[in-house]
């Protein structure tokens, strides 16, 4: 399964290892998304930032 996270609210202000874990997220700027296969290590990095992204899943 896949899912797509997208970054909501702007990362200013927070610590710098949730500004890493949403750049190897792929996530730049506020608005952008990024498509991950479902796996424990992904689902940790989003879990670490999940304030600032909202996540969808996507049916195959």
């Amino acid at each position: 399964m896949k899912i797509k996270v997208t970054l909501t609210k702007s990362p200013i202000g927070y610590s710098q290892a949730q500004h890493k874990v949403l750049q190897a997220l792929g996530l730049g700027k506020v608005g952008s998304s990024a498509i991950h296969e479902d796996s424990p290590g992904i689902l940790g990095m989003v879990r670490k930032c999940m304030h600032l992204v909202t996540v969808e899943t996507l049916a195959q």
